[in-house]
């Protein structure tokens, strides 16, 4: 079964979500044949790349709120990451663009590093002092700890073409399912569960989805039907 989250790392909410998700998955009775698929989605895609600012400085900008509004979104946000066994920085955090950590993200997945990336990602946007936006080399030091090598992540950042169709076939595919916000989970393209839900609906959505996949319905089996199993193989007489 395939699990494709659509997330962003400045999203914390797919923080948190990815958290609750890898709770439910891990007492799942068929994890081992779970397949997990990070997406791309970028919440501020307009952004240029070195527009940085402060979290709270966005937050008050976009959504017409005031600052301790917005700061006591960030303590809520804090106390829920806190639940999950979660670190989260509440203050000084940095919000920009991001278009650059999905083009590395397919790089990743390309190399079958991809969960092990997003959450170095994660980590170090939502819970280390040093930010991830406008220091090309901070990236190349997580990917480098994700286990990609250093001198490919340079190559993929100094191309802006490298991964970028790969970003936006993501993008357009989250558009074509109904997805406007993040995070997203699409389960076997048949079930799809929005937001950060609680560890127990996204155990739901695992069973449920499993236990709805097509069964094989054998056609046809007789003496005459030769095949290898691990006894041998079957030897025509006549």
């Amino acid at each position: 079964m395939r699990v494709e989250i659509w997330s962003d790392i400045a999203c914390p909410w797919c923080y948190v979500g990815k958290a609750r998700f890898e709770k439910a998955l891990e007492a799942f009775p068929h994890r081992d044949q779970v397949e997990v698929v990070h997406r791309s989605f970028e919440l501020d895609p307009g952004r240029a790349k070195g527009d940085i600012q402060p979290v709270l400085t966005m937050l008050t900008k976009k959504y017409g709120m005031s600052e301790a509004q917005a700061q006591a979104g960030e303590e809520n946000l804090g106390t829920q990451a806190a639940a999950e066994g979660l670190a989260y920085r509440t203050r000084d955090r940095d919000h920009g663009n991001t278009f650059d950590m999905h083009r590395l993200l397919h790089l990743a997945k390309a190399r079958g590093r991809q969960d092990e990336l997003i959450g170095l990602f994660y980590k170090a946007n939502f819970a280390e002092e040093r930010t991830v936006f406008g220091d090309d080399e901070r990236l190349v030091e997580l990917a480098v700890a994700a286990g990609l090598d250093a001198d490919e992540v340079r190559r993929v950042l100094a191309d802006p073409a490298a991964y970028a169709d790969d970003v936006r076939a993501d993008e357009r595919e989250a558009a074509e399912l109904g997805a406007n916000g993040v995070p997203f989970f699409v389960l076997d393209r048949t079930y799809g569960v929005s937001g950060a839900q609680p560890a127990e609906v996204f155990a739901q959505a695992l069973d449920q989805a499993w236990g709805e996949r097509p069964q094989l319905t054998l056609i046809q089996e007789g003496a005459d039907a030769q095949a290898c199993g691990p006894d041998g193989c079957a030897v025509p007489q006549h």
